[in-house]
């Protein structure tokens, strides 16, 4: 009884994480979408016009809307870190090593992983942790 009420826990924990990272991300989707002027600075200093900003605004909705359904969440945490990984290396090109964004990418890329590592078996079966015996 008491593994299956600890396997519940880390299920219900690895939707909490996931929730995070989906709402940074719709949060982050929005603003590309529905304000683009709130961001063309930061845009225009790591090298994208402004008129970018739908375009990648409808790429992280796709990623999340996939990273948030079950059956395709795996797909979706690939092309999420894909796109972490993007706005690290853009904020790495401009020489802003360990700036807030790269950070919050790396956290983000973290925690969605950790998230659906925690909430999917198929995940856990495919990259299993050991226990270290000493």
């Amino acid at each position: 009884m008491a593994e299956n009420t600890s396997f519940r826990n880390g299920v219900t924990l690895g939707w909490v994480l996931s929730a995070i990272v989906i709402l940074a991300l719709a949060a982050d989707a929005a603003v590309d979408l529905f304000a683009p002027s709130l961001i063309s600075a930061q845009m225009e200093e790591t090298g994208f016009p402004a008129s970018l900003a739908t375009a990648v605004g409808l790429i992280i909705l796709v990623c999340v809307v996939l990273y948030a359904i079950p059956r395709t969440a795996v797909l979706g945490a690939i092309l999420t870190t894909g796109f972490f990984g993007g706005a690290i290396c853009a904020h790495f090109r401009l020489g802003e090593i360990g700036s807030p964004p790269q950070l919050i990418s790396l956290l983000l890329g973290v925690v969605a992983w950790g998230g659906l590592y925690l909430r999917d078996e198929r995940v856990r079966r495919l990259l299993p942790f050991r226990s270290v015996s000493g």
